[in-house]
């Protein structure tokens, strides 16, 4: 069912992938389902023909799905450094994150969007009252809630899934962070950005979804991204001042 209405905020949703062959597909078919919604997928060079693939599916959905094939500094923060740069130049109303591996629901999207009408940035949320998390193993689970514990307590960020890769921001909002001076890769690419966020004073709210493990494909997070994460809220801490403040 195609989901229309003439006064929802147009968006724009940003997607990171490497080697999603599999899953890209499928989330294309649940997001193009949403009128007033656009799709730039940020390839990373998949050897599996992710970028391939993603051009052929924006060939058969002709002006609302765009590609930016990357070719250095691979990683999750740099390509969403370079995919957000190029997404808040375009004339939409909402900015969104999302995975491309279907953790993410595209069902659920509607309602993070709707929420930007009170605030600049909403996390699609596993930790407030009606999230929930589907077919993890415990060790993951309780990994899981630990970084957002330990997350919170270094920053002192108030919202409680700092972790989570499901956001939408107000164009504006997004506009306002200094995206050029972002330092952190991989999933600690989120805690900085909300960081940051926190220190320009935006409004953060939290929408529970329903977050499913990856069903195809394998994960990407690995012994490397788990230190960084760990070392990250330090580091946003010792440089707090770093991250230029711009006008609203």
């Amino acid at each position: 069912m195609t989901t229309s209405t003439s006064t929802a905020p147009s968006a724009l949703v940003v997607v990171p992938t490497y080697n999603e062959h599999e899953n890209l597909p499928l989330l294309v078919d649940g997001l193009m389902r949403h009128a007033n919604l656009r799709l730039l997928v940020v390839d990373d060079q998949s050897p599996d023909g992710t970028g391939q693939l993603a051009d052929e599916l924006a060939r058969q959905h002709q002006g609302r799905i765009s590609v930016l094939h990357r070719t250095k500094n691979r990683g999750l923060g740099r390509s969403y450094i370079d995919g957000l740069k190029l997404a808040i130049r375009e004339p939409v109303d909402v900015i969104c994150q999302m995975d491309a591996d279907l953790s993410h629901d595209p069902a659920q999207l509607p309602r993070l969007i709707e929420a930007t009408a009170t605030g600049d940035v909403v996390i699609g949320s596993r930790y407030v009252p009606g999230g929930e998390i589907v077919n993890w193993p415990k060790r993951r689970l309780l990994l899981s809630r630990f970084a957002n514990v330990y997350v919170r307590t270094v920053t002192r960020l108030a919202a409680h899934d700092c972790t989570s890769g499901y956001r939408c921001w107000r164009r504006e909002a997004l506009a306002a962070l200094p995206l050029d001076q972002f330092i952190s890769d991989g999933y600690s690419y989120l805690v900085e950005m909300l960081f940051v966020a926190s220190q320009h004073g935006l409004r953060v709210v939290e929408v529970p979804i329903t977050f499913v493990e990856r069903r195809l494909g394998e994960s990407k997070l690995s012994r490397a991204v788990i230190v960084e994460s760990a070392v990250a809220p330090w580091r946003l801490i010792a440089t707090r001042g770093r991250h230029d403040r711009r006008p609203r």
